[in-house]
């Protein structure tokens, strides 16, 4: 039996966040992180020769304040994600080029864009981010999806499709999954529409040089030895001792920063409120299948093309140009199959899988796109300890009914994790938010 001040679920941002400010505050703190490493969500990867890719999350954006510091505290930089030249955009059987954040289509069509997102951004600003459940109109926003909303607001099929894609490139599922007030609250979060699917000005700016990972591998490396312990999945929360594989910790308080629908896997004792079990019965994860090819170099810019794209024919829908920093060697392109696509190619063999994303890639950038030097892949849904990607998201109905749970502590046990951040929820921004919350909370509730 070892004994801490706190216990600290999970070595994510979120986590190791936390576990740094309550060192800081004089607590003694033990980190238990089901994985053999740490980073959670975040996980690199060396395409050889050093040459970094992350599987995981990756992107940072001008208005991430939280996460910009932590990377200049660490000593971390960033780099641009490659957007010069053209874009590409697939539908109907065309693929068409064009500058810009919108693809070129007919003049209708962008302007029932425009009217469309208008009116999402002036409805997400009347959203509290600390309850959305008290919005004005809450409750007849829940209680239909965004699919519902895009059927009605979107006059042209084109319009629609673009919604459907964004939704499908924010939250991992599809529109019909989502609750609208859901996306309203998320659009509040993070300021708007367009900067969640931007790239320049927007939440896919910039990378981190080596890696989103070093964010975790350097945060675990300054708490010191025998803070963090790896390969010990928390079992059982009972009174004031966590127990784990191979290891129980007594406590004064307890910070769950995994994501709501794993926090319900594990015991209680005494068992958990109604509304908080009912809350992670609630809170679905995304799907995302996050596949890169490498190339000896990035072809594709050769022919004036940035390597992004979006594709409405799928089953890759959004297309970014992600070779690592450095001399343009090896060239990657990172294709995401989401939702609906990412649940049923995740069930298939890993060669079809394989072949029906270059195949797409080779209807985008040409035949050259089907014959990679190397390839590499993550399915989240299929990691026992995250059971899928980006993140948790509200089906109709939770948030007025079960919202009110999602951060509330329970005795001496607190939440964090990024979808329980008010800005930037369900980024690296949030999940730094989230650690330092809670560890705010344990240290005024513990003196």
């Amino acid at each position: 039996m070892d004994q801490a001040d706190v216990v600290v679920v999970g070595a994510g941002l979120a986590g190791l966040v936390a576990a740094r400010d309550l060192l800081a505050a004089g607590r003694s703190v033990r980190v238990l992180e089901a994985r053999d490493r740490v980073g959670g969500r975040l996980l690199n990867h060396d395409l050889g020769a050093g040459a970094i890719v992350e599987l995981g999350g990756q992107w940072v954006g001008p208005t991430q304040l939280q996460a910009l510091e932590l990377v200049r505290e660490l000593g971390l930089a960033t780099h641009p994600t490659h957007a010069d030249g053209q874009h590409l955009f697939e539908r109907g059987g065309r693929v068409t080029r064009y500058r810009g954040a919108i693809p070129r289509i007919s003049p209708a069509v962008l302007a029932d864009v425009a009217q469309a997102q208008a009116r999402l951004d002036r409805m997400a600003r009347r959203v509290p981010l600390d309850a959305p459940w008290r919005a004005p109109a809450a409750r007849a926003w829940d209680g239909q999806t965004a699919e519902t909303w895009i059927s009605r607001a979107c006059l042209t099929a084109g319009a629609k499709d673009l919604f459907r894609l964004g939704v499908e490139a924010v939250w991992a599922a599809d529109a019909a999954d989502v609750s609208l007030l859901h996306l309203l609250f998320y659009t509040h979060s993070a300021g708007g529409f367009d900067a969640l699917i931007g790239t320049e000005g927007g939440a896919q700016q910039d990378r981190i040089v080596g890696g989103s990972q070093e964010l975790a591998l350097r945060l675990a490396a300054r708490l010191g030895e025998g803070v963090v312990r790896c390969s010990a999945p928390v079992r059982r929360i009972a009174g004031d001792v966590v127990e784990a594989d191979g290891i129980s910790v007594r406590c004064d308080a307890v910070i769950v920063t995994i994501p709501p629908t794993l926090a319900g896997r594990i015991d209680y004792d005494p068992p958990l409120p109604g509304l908080r079990d009912q809350l992670t019965q609630r809170m679905a994860q995304g799907s995302v299948v996050k596949c890169m090819a490498a190339y000896d170099e990035p072809f594709w810019r050769e022919d004036g093309l940035s390597g992004q794209a979006t594709s409405i024919t799928g089953p890759v829908k959004v297309v970014f140009d992600n070779t690592p920093f450095g001399d343009g060697r090896p060239g990657v392109l990172l294709g995401f199959l989401e939702g609906n696509q990412a649940r049923e190619l995740g069930d298939w063999d890993a060669g079809a899988r394989r072949t029906a994303v270059l195949d797409g890639f080779a209807r985008l950038f040409g035949e050259r796109a089907r014959n990679p030097i190397g390839y590499v892949e993550k399915v989240w849904a299929d990691e026992p300890w995250t059971r899928g990607c980006y993140g948790c998201f509200m089906g109709p109905g939770a948030w007025t009914s079960v919202g009110r749970a999602l951060r509330a502590p329970v005795g001496r046990i607190h939440w964090a994790g990024a979808e329980t951040a008010t800005v930037w929820s369900g980024y690296m921004d949030g999940a730094i938010q989230s650690g330092r919350r809670a560890a705010a909370e344990v240290i005024e509730n513990c003196p």
